[in-house]
Order: structure tokens, then sequence, then C-alpha cells
């Protein structure tokens, strides 16, 4: 028999990373000057509908080095780490068929979202699209040397406490693991509303080895930058409340 749970998840504020924006996982159950009560849902049939999903690859460790063998093609391998409900990967792929597009989210009641409006829709699934539930600390053990063209980071969380910046996903730490991963010319491709995660991620890129390849603090006030953005479901959120919306690139 299934139970719906709640999960609570505490983080306490931090003044340069403010609130944190959980990418489609938590809703704030409340928050006062010194804590913030986020709560994670469960939603009982997520795990058997993933499972089930053809969409979902549920042994990723053993594509390591074949992932042009599951797509069929040697198309270039694309990821977004963190896709929350999919919207941008999902139209990512509808837009550049000849690009093979993998979306990694590691709670299965998030997934549910993005494998369910793909299922549902009457439109057909594109064939260049698949998902991975798992840790993204772990993709190193997923994707082979070279084996991916270009990382996603769309509205990451901020792990606003010091102790766990090593968590956050434009940190050094994570840096490190793309460098095992992505191609000679392959790149990194972050976007937030959240300045001081914005700011983190600015600082690590130097100390890394990595080089800065495009920064600005407001995407949408640029119409050159903007012209092909495609907008996460955060992103619309937050930029239609007047947020700007700050991006970078980094290559090695």
């Amino acid at each position: 028999m299934s139970v719906d749970y709640v999960v609570y998840i505490v983080f306490f504020k931090n003044r340069r990373f403010g609130q944190s924006n959980q990418n489609a996982v938590f809703d704030a159950e409340r928050h006062d000057n010194e804590v913030i009560y986020m709560r994670l849902r469960n939603i009982p049939r997520a795990n058997e509908v993933i499972a089930n999903s053809a969409l979902v690859v549920q042994e990723p460790k053993e594509q390591k080095g074949r992932w042009s063998e599951l797509f069929g093609n040697t198309h270039p391998v694309h990821i977004e780490i963190g896709m929350g409900k999919g919207q941008f990967i999902i139209a990512l792929a509808k837009r550049h068929p000849e690009i093979n597009y993998i979306g990694i989210e590691r709670y299965t009641s998030v997934l549910l979202r993005a494998v369910e409006k793909l299922e549902q829709a009457d439109e057909e699934v594109p064939e260049n699209l698949r998902f991975l539930c798992m840790d993204a600390a772990e993709i190193a053990e997923v994707f082979d040397q070279g084996e991916v063209a270009k990382i996603y980071l769309n509205f990451s969380d901020p792990w606003p406490k010091d102790r766990h910046a090593r968590r956050r996903l434009p940190s050094r730490q994570f840096l490190a693991r793309y460098d095992q991963i992505l191609a000679p010319e392959g790149d990194v491709e972050f976007k937030t509303d959240n300045r001081g995660l914005f700011e983190f991620a600015l600082e690590e890129v130097e100390p890394a080895g990595w080089k800065l390849e495009l920064c600005t603090y407001d995407l949408h006030g640029d119409p050159e930058l903007c012209r092909d953005n495609i907008m996460t479901e955060y992103e619309a959120k937050f930029s239609a409340l007047g947020n700007p919306i700050h991006k970078m690139v980094t290559r090695r």
C-alpha cells in the first residue's frame, strides 16, 4: 500500500544567497528572518511510473561510453542537470532534432511531471530525449570523457549554508566533474535569478581552471543574447515578477 508523506527540509537563511530557489521540488511551508522551512511532496505513483517509462534510462551507469548506441546516432549529447518539470529541455529537444538531450533530475516526484507531460501529450515524443533520475554528483560514472558537448544548469539550488558550498552545481567541485565528461570544446551554461549564487559561480571559474566566455546580469535586457533563449518554468515566473535573470557560459 502506498503511503503519502511529507519530508521537511530546513535551510538557514544566508544574507548573500537569500531564500532558496528549490528547482520545482520544494514548496515553502513558512519562513521568517532566520529559518526557511521547505517540504518535499511525495507522489506515491512516481516510482512506478518512472520505472516503467521508456523515456527514463533505468541503469544509466551501464550506458557510459555507449550513449550513441542508445540514441542510434552519433549526434552531440547535451545534458541539463536539475531539469525540474522539463519545460526547458523538452523545448530544446523539439527545436533541435540534430542534438541528443538528456535531462537529469534527482527527485522522482519532480521527474514524474516531465514524464507524464510527454506521455500524456497528443504530440509525438521527441526521439532525441531521455531522462535520468540520479544524483548529479555521480555524472562521471554515467558519461565517459568527451561524451557530453554541453551542460545546462538552470535555477539551481543555492545551498545557502557556507559548509554546503561544494554541493552547488556551479562550484569548483562540480566543475571538476564536468571536466571529466565534456568534449574539448564543450561548455557549461548557467542561468539563475539568485545574485549571490551567480557571483559565487563567477568566483569559482578561475580557481577551477576554467574561462568565462559570456556573462550578463540581465539576460532579458539584451536582445541579442535573449534571441534564442528558452525559458524554464522558474525563469518565466521570476522574470514576470521583474527579477533580472543572470547568465554565464564557461569553458576550460
